[in-house]
């Protein structure tokens, strides 16, 4: 029967709802009602239209199974069509019924991959190709690129089922992957994200992997990372000269030499880490004097126990449920904990020497295969601190390993597959209730967020000194890179320009624009300036305390969220090059990213040794004693130090708030002089008890209208020996909350209503923190620290690329 339109069938249509309707029909309707049901019934299948259309999906598609979902989801719903790789993007061609459209692309954003973030970028309709089936078509590497990197995931449950079987061909094996789980970022050379552009080229599928790559109801259908016992990489362990080949021999020999309380640099997902028995005081202490890191945490691993996984770290540390949720998440990240007060259990008692001086552990879970094997079978807690020497970044070759930790391991165990980026592990602290990133590392890191304005041209931000980063930044996107570390070796330095370089390649941006901050003897300064002037790229610099503001409108403004309030940021830090010159650190700003004002401060004092007083707490101590006319406190071995200071020689002015800690945990007697920047600070938080109500600081204008706070009342306090250490670093911490409430409130009174921010590495500090923040609150106040974007000098890059898009754009309007 030919097919018509719905308007060609109306008139019979008509005739027969007539003699439907009729009481009698007579025989000479019959074949008139005949034709009739014939054309209702090429009306209803009128109504079934079939279409073609073309949806578009960005986000997170690439390397996380979202096509072999589209397959699935596509023969579940009788689409027809097929689904493509498009350099970031997901293009999917798809026929059928507009309803089964319909749902096709409802199951698609709603029913996607846990991992996933698909985004529908377009639907448009299409020309019908008349396909039969539906199929994953290759890549197309011709395609405009818009590049979204998977991070790197942990071992998902039903890999681990696997591994454990007996039964399964991939038992025990320590490479274990799907398309839910394993490594990404750490092995992708370039996008499309296909087995070809990672270091997994190397290893070719062997028939049974082949076959779950190419089966589209396989779970390792299209999983770029496959591998088996046959076909994958391989363990190896090296010990005196001598290596054990092989999966199951190479870990009993690691085994053996943990037991014996020996240290082993175990190659995992983006670098090595030096591990030993966290119960044994003699290992902790060996790996310390080894790797010349006397008191700085170290993170501890711990074997899954229980039906939450979290039972091995409940002996031994407190969790709420924002920290069980942290832990057990994807991202797998070190999550400081508070020490339980009794810390014993099945795994025994963890050293002394993990963590001295503080109440806190940096604790996690096993997060790759073999990290599950070694704790499995080791059924005991392992400390799992980064392979590297002190401030350089995490360590991914096996030969350099081998010969720059020859005086630290005992025994190494290496594995085949390269390292393509390196990435150490993450870092969190849960404060006022939400996980707050302190490290960007494995997990977290390529991090992607919207700007809320686009920057004009191609940005890359160079970051800081200290715990850097950078980010590249085009139209509103931004990534930020992993973590880098302290830019005073040369290997970290060349670790800086690799990741620059493979960012910008990677994600194909080619910047315009170079972005820095404002000190000129920041290596990352120095470093970018030689790079605009050989490449042509203007080159902003940014002052160090308007990137911290500006990390916080950057993850609160979004443009649905956009509002005229200003914001009122303080920036407390250890130090950073402000506008006059000098070095701040306990600012106030109001405003906006790219506008600016100081309104509050701290008074100034002279720094004897500048940038020495980061690891020597008794200089900041000095320094305010000698300002306020206490003439007598002496510095023993450095009695011409106090003449260089009367004249202001070496001494820069600063009023940071990160100096006062390190003055506040001198002159209390906790320590003079640290082994770690920030040692200090975190033993003087660790022994405070509950901050309590009390007095601010003294305020008052200064010449140029900044509300300055006087330090001076301090000194008395935090050396009256009548009051214990803790009562002491508890009143210190109450004030200096009060003081920072007492300002917000004489700058709301002068410029009416704004959002508060708290940022800077002072608010790594949990207990100033969240006092801070409850007192805020019972003033009213809106009040918002950093979620995303460490608080820290990690998230300086994200700050810069803010400040200098908004300052470009102001300009421009």
């Amino acid at each position: 029967m030919p097919r018509y339109t719905l308007e060609e069938l109306a008139p019979s249509l008509r005739v027969y709802r007539h003699c439907e309707r009729s009481a009698a029909i007579s025989s000479g309707w019959c074949q008139a009602v005949r034709d009739c049901r014939a054309a209702l019934a090429m009306t209803k299948a009128a109504k079934k239209i079939q279409s073609a259309c073309r949806l578009l999906f960005g986000g997170q598609v690439q390397g996380v199974g979202f096509r072999p979902f589209v397959y699935r989801t596509a023969k579940k719903t009788g689409i027809q069509g097929w689904v493509q790789n498009c350099r970031g993007e997901v293009l999917i061609h798809a026929e059928g019924e507009t309803q089964a459209i319909e749902q096709f692309t409802h199951r698609l954003l709603q029913q996607a991959p846990a991992i996933a973030r698909p985004v529908l970028l377009n639907q448009s309709q299409a020309v019908g190709e008349e396909v039969e089936g539906f199929a994953i078509r290759s890549s197309d590497a011709t395609t405009v690129a818009d590049i979204h990197t998977p991070v790197d995931y942990f071992t998902c449950p039903d890999c681990l089922e696997e591994m454990n079987n007996p039964l399964d061909r991939r038992y025990r094996y320590p490479f274990i992957n799907c398309t839910q789980c394993g490594p990404r970022y750490t092995l992708i050379h370039a996008l499309p994200y296909d087995r070809t552009n990672t270091s997994m080229a190397g290893f070719e599928l062997c028939p049974a992997c082949q076959k779950e790559y190419s089966d589209p109801e396989d779970r390792r259908f299209h999983a770029q990372p496959i591998a088996c016992p046959d076909c994958g990489p391989q363990l190896h362990h090296v010990e005196n000269g001598q290596t054990t080949q092989g999966n199951e021999a190479a870990l009993e020999k690691t085994l053996g030499v943990l037991r014996c309380g020996g240290i082993v640099a175990v190659k995992g997902v983006g670098g090595y880490h030096l591990m030993c028995d966290a119960r044994s005081d003699r290992a902790v202490q060996t790996l310390r004097q080894r790797k010349q890191r006397p008191d700085k945490p170290l993170a501890v691993m711990f074997p899954v126990q229980g039906d939450d996984e979290l039972g091995a770290i409940r002996e031994h540390a407190d969790i709420d449920e924002s920290a069980a949720a942290l832990l057990r998440s994807p991202q797998r990240p070190i999550v400081l904990l508070t020490k339980a007060e009794s810390s014993t259990g099945q795994s025994g008692v963890l050293s002394a020497h993990i963590a001295p001086g503080i109440n806190e552990l940096g604790v996690f879970l096993p997060y790759s295969p073999l990290h599950y094997l070694l704790l499995q079978e080791f059924n005991a807690p392992l400390v799992a601190t980064s392979a590297n020497l002190s401030g350089e970044p995490v360590m991914t070759d096996n030969q350099e390993v081998e010969q720059r930790l020859a005086q630290v391991a005992d025994a190494f165990l290496h594995h085949d597959r390269p390292i393509a980026h390196p990435a150490d592990d993450s870092v969190y602290r849960v404060i006022h209730h939400r996980a707050r990133p302190l490290r960007p590392g494995r997990g977290m890191t390529p991090l992607e967020l919207t700007l809320p304005v686009s920057v004009p041209a191609p940005m890359l931000a160079v970051g800081g000194q200290m715990k850097n980063t950078v980010a590249l930044a085009w139209d509103n996107r931004l990534v930020i890179s992993p973590h880098i570390g302290d830019l005073d070796s040369p290997k970290s330095l060349d670790q800086f320009t690799q990741t620059i370089h493979q960012l910008q390649n990677l994600y194909e941006v080619e910047v315009g624009i170079i972005v820095c901050d404002a000190h000129p003897d920041y290596r990352s300064h120095r470093q970018a300036r030689q790079m605009a002037a050989q490449g042509g790229q203007r080159l902003m610099p940014v002052f160090h305390h308007h990137a911290h503001a500006a990390t916080l409108p950057l993850e609160y403004d979004q443009p649905e969220h956009t509002t005229e309030r200003p914001w009122l940021v303080f920036t407390w830090d250890g130090s950073g090059y402000g506008e006059d010159g000098t070095l701040w650190g306990g600012e106030a700003l109001l405003g906006s990213s790219g506008n600016w004002q100081r309104v509050a401060s701290f008074k100034p004092f002279y720094l004897p040794g500048g940038d020495k007083a980061a690891r020597q707490a008794w200089r900041s101590a000095a320094a305010l004693c000698w300002q306020t006319g206490m003439n007598d406190f002496a510095v023993p071995g450095h009695e011409l130090l106090k003449q260089a200071w009367d004249q202001h020689l070496n001494c820069p002015a600063t009023t940071a708030v990160g100096r006062l800690f390190d003055a506040a945990a001198a002159l209390t007697g906790l320590l003079k002089q640290y082994s770690f920047e920030g040692q200090g600070p975190m033993w003087l938080e660790a022994q405070v008890t509950e901050c309590v109500d009390d007095k601010a600081l003294p305020l008052e204008c200064n010449e140029a209208g900044v509300l300055e706070a006087d330090w001076t009342d301090l000194l008395a306090m935090l050396q009256d020996t009548s009051l214990s250490v803790a009562r002491r670093a508890t009143r210190f911490h109450s004030i200096m909350a009060a003081t920072l409430v007492e300002q917000a409130c004489r700058l709301r009174e002068q410029h009416g209503e704004f959002f508060v921010g708290l940022t800077g590495g002072v608010f790594q500090n949990k207990h100033l923190t969240e006092h801070v923040i409850q007192l805020l609150q019972q003033q009213g106040f809106n009040v918002h620290i950093n979620t995303q974007i460490p608080c820290n000098d990690a998230g300086l890059c994200a700050g810069q690329i803010m400040e200098a898009a908004a300052r470009l754009n102001l300009r421009n309007l």
